[in-house]
């Protein structure tokens, strides 16, 4: 029986959403999720971390319910969404960032695809709009544990994430022990995609906005040290030739942005002994040289619909 014939029942969907300090963002945010074509229920869990809870001024149609609440574990992104995740009646789990939008067919589209393939993980398509550009980012219809080894993918973003509940509590919580919350969502794709492939809606149904107020957008010393977090926890990134200069050109590239010249030269010469092609090494030797700005090479990449 297809989702849509008579009878076929839609799971109710929780919806968490975490925030701090951008209340007109959460604002779009939220109308975009309370407007969605799905038929079940939904409800919309905003959880205010560091923050005071404030209803975010949306109107809430029939079959919705929108609930607001504070992060009562650890502070931060991962402690905010587990609060959510914790306090959801759904079996059926999603995550939307504060600053990004569903198009209003999102949900419905992932859950069709959720019950006519009897996934556990589903994703989508993404707009990411930086400025005055806007880059739309297709994943594969199915991704495997090696590709994200690989390639951590810009288009499985977390605002595209719809979850099983049951395929949830094998994969387990959002890791509250990452530095900072820094690749939290690529930490929960990977542990995801051992237990089984990832698949997605191939087509944009997010629009992701990428700005000065990202709360990840320069913190360097942050990113650094939750990269070395995930080489140690993830050993498949650290065998894998490709993963591995990928996360140490990154992590090369966050020390030269720091003025660490030591430490990014130590982490560049590890990238391109692993992968002579890998170009995060050749921009933090650029960075490292004080050739041009880390700044400036990361709002390159965004234009781009791409991060470092």
């Amino acid at each position: 029986m297809t989702p849509d014939q008579p009878g076929q029942s839609w799971p109710g969907v929780s919806v968490v959403v975490a925030t701090r300090n951008r209340p007109e963002l959460l604002r779009k945010a939220v109308t975009s999720i309370l407007g969605q074509s799905y038929p079940g229920e939904l409800e919309c869990l905003v959880v205010f971390d560091q923050s005071e809870p404030a209803p975010p001024p949306a109107r809430v149609p029939a079959g919705r319910q929108l609930r607001v609440l504070a992060n009562i574990r650890k502070p931060g992104l991962a402690g905010a969404r587990n609060a959510g995740i914790m306090a959801a009646a759904g079996t059926v789990i999603a995550f939307c960032d504060d600053d990004d939008t569903w198009r209003p067919d999102k949900l419905l589209r992932q859950v069709r695809l959720l019950n006519t393939s009897a996934a556990g993980f589903v994703a989508c398509g993404v707009q990411i709009c930086y400025s005055d550009h806007a880059v739309i980012r297709l994943p594969p219809a199915l991704t495997g544990f090696d590709q994200l080894v690989r390639d951590r993918m810009t288009a499985l973003h977390p605002s595209t994430f719809v979850i099983r509940r049951s395929a949830l509590d094998e994969i387990g919580l959002v890791d509250e022990q990452i530095p900072g919350s820094y690749g939290e969502d690529y930490d929960l794709l990977l542990r995801a995609a051992r237990r089984a492939p990832v698949r997605a809606v191939t087509e944009p149904l997010v629009d992701v906005l990428w700005h000065e107020q990202s709360f990840f957008a320069e913190r360097w010393r942050t990113i650094s040290d939750a990269l070395r977090y995930l080489l140690v926890k993830h050993p498949e990134l650290a065998a894998d030739s490709a993963g591995r200069a990928r996360i140490d050109g990154q992590i090369a590239f966050a020390e030269a942005a720091l003025t660490q010249r030591r430490e990014a030269c130590r982490f560049i010469w590890r990238a391109l002994r692993a992968n002579p092609a890998e170009r995060r090494a050749y921009l933090a030797i650029a960075v490292a040289a004080g050739v041009i700005p880390a700044a400036s090479i990361v709002r390159a990449a965004n234009r781009r619909g791409r991060g470092i």
